[in-house]
């Protein structure tokens, strides 16, 4: 066998990676709840033929049967997850050592999700959901993988620890695929751009998708990965979607088909290649026979500058702009706010700075009074939780800004490095290892220079530095430093000059906060918007500015009309037409309840429906506002306008509004209606439950009343619950192909117990509207929101 090192065949070889394991275990006999892992130690000549069959199809890559092998699964299991990871590389090495042709081939760690939604939208602590993933990387690396395979994500943060732990624990390669919603999209709500901005940062070897979607209508996700990835890109798809045929779950993309269609991607330029769900030794024999000819084709650098949240990537090719409200320089209540950690007011800053057109946000927490490595990760969770956009990292301290994008979600800008060697030695292995566009200021040990040929000097330095660091051109942004023009008459003009120099020499993207250039003079905005048009016109990118100064917002606008990035000045006519010349400044405190829950502002939903009631009854606050802004949030998230986040964040909001009226309910006995009651339940065998937990959340904060059975739920609990508790209308679940037909059969024992008026609702990913009819429920509910709205519609509400 010649060895070599995966990474040398990346980019330059077509690499095969394996198909399904789930469903040819399936084919062979896999009991419905049974663990396939577990067959690691109990099957493993089973495990081992599934191997060797992919290996001699054309694989170089098969995964290890360790989707889900990791310690929340197996808590409870009579093997512990040393043996059934140590086993299942075993199993695969042993293939590997009997296939037909040993060059070239790998074993590769298979990651799956933990099963638990991270926090903001679950319980799962971000480090500790590291610390499960190293755990099981640990004993994988130890048994001798060549590689870690991280798939069917569908959560970035979830994606970004199984990353970090991977990172943390070994140097081996890392192939990092999600798995996306028919939206396109992850759970979370992020897009392609969004992934390969997060995984770029993050510098895994290979990136793309794999099970989710169609093959047959993946074209245009393909396109966007490929426009732009600088990375080879990875496509892992199930054969076709499933169905129901005579009673059995199957993929309707036989391997012919298969190997046709990715025959296309390969030649568009996939470069790593292979199956999911449905898909067999067959479908990767088909593969490798329709692609083996074809020449690789290279992956070309793309020069994106791409800063994103966890759903909201912003592309950096026309000017941003950057809000520099949450920076306690000259803002005295903000820095109160700080100090008395109140989260409130600078959310709603936040907001505020949204609404105003801010693109993202900048984050600086530096105050000598405050823990400010604290605050800061506080500041930035807190923010996530309400708000899509990126944001920029702001410190003058290496641990703030670690600690800070090591829990952030998504690829932020951090502010910032400078031409200083101890600095530059400090902050750019931060940007290396997580992930970031650093803003570089012009400054170095002898301070800043006065003309912009030394503060260009220093910039090319800085670039040059971060290059041997492998950070690339396109996630360096450099700060010429606007100096005040009161104290220099060329100040201003020496910054300018600078930006041009940087811009058209060096290829880097540009940044000023453009408020410095005033600082001590009157009327300072006067001054500030017209050295902002300035900088625009000689090539700014990136303007930290107020953007609730309107005469900087309209400054902006205008520009981007007459420098031709506003086509037919469509966004200036949509904004101004209506306006008055004098726009209304609006107050951040200005804010109802309703609207308070649809930002997901918690503790300010809880204050104002305290309030209300000295206004108003809780019933009708509850009918007036809290389910309201919830239909309100509901249909934002059923057209794609919001997303799981913020749907979450919206219904705990909702909950702490009726927290604050619970007390008066009680005491008017308000309550005294009895709620509807729901059962939720994954069925016998599945051991999924994070959709049930999703639909739960909003179930009750709807006013339903939701017994929540848990996962793999017997059938006869499911009978007696519905029986002792006069439920009329039971949720089931399923994730798994071969928990289906355990469906059937909960249904069917539903009906044949007399419970010919209780409503069934039903949802998971192997489902289809037409088999959910075929198998005698009522309704199948795609999400969370079409489950609400069935439950209005069965209680006729």
């Amino acid at each position: 066998m010649i060895k070599i090192n995966f990474r040398e065949l990346l980019g330059k070889k077509l690499i095969y990676l394996d198909g399904g394991m789930g469903s040819v275990l399936q084919q062979k006999g896999l009991k419905a709840g049974e663990l396939p892992e577990l067959l690691n130690i109990t099957n493993p000549d089973m495990i081992q033929e599934i191997h060797l069959e992919y290996y001699n199809s054309g694989a170089n890559v098969v995964y290890t049967n360790t989707f889900g092998a990791n310690e929340l699964k197996f808590e409870d299991s009579s093997y512990t997850i040393e043996q059934v990871v140590a086993k299942g590389v075993e199993n695969a090495k042993i293939a590997r050592e009997k296939s037909t042709n040993k060059d070239n081939k790998f074993v590769a760690l298979d990651i799956g999700p933990l099963g638990k939604l991270l926090k903001p939208i679950g319980d799962l602590d971000f480090e500790d959901a590291i610390n499960i993933f190293k755990k099981t990387i640990k004993i994988g690396v130890q048994n001798g993988v060549d590689i870690i395979a991280i798939e069917t994500m569908s959560d970035t943060y979830e994606l970004k620890a199984a990353i970090l732990a991977a990172k943390e624990v070994c140097d081996l390669p890392i192939i990092a695929t999600v798995a996306f919603s028919d939206d396109k999209r992850l759970l979370n709500g992020a897009d392609v751009k969004t992934v390969v901005s997060i995984l770029e940062g993050l510098r895994v070897d290979a990136l793309g998708m794999n099970c989710g979607l169609d093959p047959r209508n993946i074209k245009d996700v393909v396109e966007e990965f490929l426009y732009y990835s600088s990375t080879p890109l990875v496509l892992k798809p199930n054969a076709g979607i499933p169905e129901n045929i005579d009673g059995e779950i199957k993929f309707n993309l036989e391997a012919d088909g298969f190997g046709k269609i990715m025959q296309e991607f390969v030649t568009m330029g996939a470069s790593v290649v292979g199956g999911c769900c449905g898909t067999t030794p067959t479908h990767i024999k088909s593969l490798y026979e329709y692609t083996k000819d074809i020449d690789v084709v290279q992956v070309k650098p793309k020069n994106h500058t791409l800063v994103s949240s966890y759903a909201k990537t912003v592309v950096c090719d026309v000017p941003k702009i950057i809000g520099e409200r949450i920076n306690p320089t000259g803002k005295k209540i903000l820095k109160q706010a700080l100090i008395n950690k109140d989260m409130s007011y600078i959310l709603k800053e936040a907001i505020t700075q949204e609404e105003k057109g801010a693109h993202i946000l900048d984050i600086n927490t530096g105050l000598n009074e405050i823990d400010e490595r604290e605050m800061s990760l506080s500041v930035v969770r807190a923010i996530q939780e309400i708000s899509r956009l990126p944001l920029q990292i702001d410190s003058a301290k290496a641990n703030v800004l670690e600690t800070s994008l090591r829990n952030y979600n998504g690829k932020a800008m951090l502010n910032s490095v400078n031409g200083k060697e101890s600095i530059m030695k400090e902050i750019f292995p931060i940007v290396q290892k997580y992930g970031a566009v650093v803003v570089a200021l012009t400054i170095d040990d002898n301070g800043i220079p006065s003309d912009a040929q030394g503060r260009y000097d220093i910039a090319k330095k800085i670039i040059e530095t971060a290059q041997t660091y492998g950070i690339d051109k396109k996630d360096i942004v450099v700060d010429p430093l606007c100096m005040t023009i009161s104290s220099d008459k060329n100040a201003a003009n020496e910054t300018l000059k600078a930006l041009t120099m940087i811009k058209e020499n060096l290829g880097v993207k540009t940044i000023l906060g453009v408020s410095n250039v005033s600082f001590g003079l009157p009327q300072r905005e006067l001054i500030n918007h017209t050295f902002f048009t300035s900088a625009l016109r000689a090539g700014l990118d990136f303007g930290i500015i107020n953007p609730s100064a309107d005469t900087m917002m309209r400054a902006y606008d205008a520009h981007m009309v007459l420098a031709g990035l506003d086509n037919n000045a469509a966004y200036y006519i949509s904004k101004y037409s209506a306006q008055i010349d004098t726009v209304k400044k609006v107050e951040v405190s200005d804010i109802s309840l309703k609207d308070a829950i649809k930002k997901g502002l918690k503790e300010d939903s809880f204050n104002i429906a305290k309030n209300l009631l000295n206004e108003k009854m809780p019933l009708d606050i509850i009918n007036d506002e809290l389910i309201p802004a919830l239909d309100d949030v509901g249909a934002g998230f059923e057209k794609g306008t919001v997303f799981l986040p913020q749907l979450m964040m919206s219904a705990d909001s909702a909950a702490r509004a009726f927290d604050a009226l619970k007390e008066k309910m009680i005491a008017l006995e308000d309550n005294t209606k009895e709620k509807q009651k729901i059962i939720l339940a994954t069925v016998k065998g599945d051991v999924h439950d994070i959709g049930k937990n999703i639909v739960k959340v909003l179930l009750e904060n709807y006013g339903y009343y939701v017994y929540d059975l848990g996962k793999d739920v017997d059938y006869d609990v499911i009978l007696d619950t519905i029986k002792k508790e006069k439920v009329t209308l039971v949720g089931l679940s399923a994730l798994m192909t071969t928990t289906v037909d355990n469906m059937q059969k909960t249904i069917d024992l539903i009906r044949e117990t007399n419970n010919q008026d209780v409503k069934i609702m039903v949802g998971g990913a192997v489902l289809t509207r037409d088999y959910a009819q075929k198998i005698g429920a009522d309704k199948y509910c795609k999400d969370a929101m079409e489950s609400v709205r069935y439950a209005k519609e069965v209680f006729g509400e």
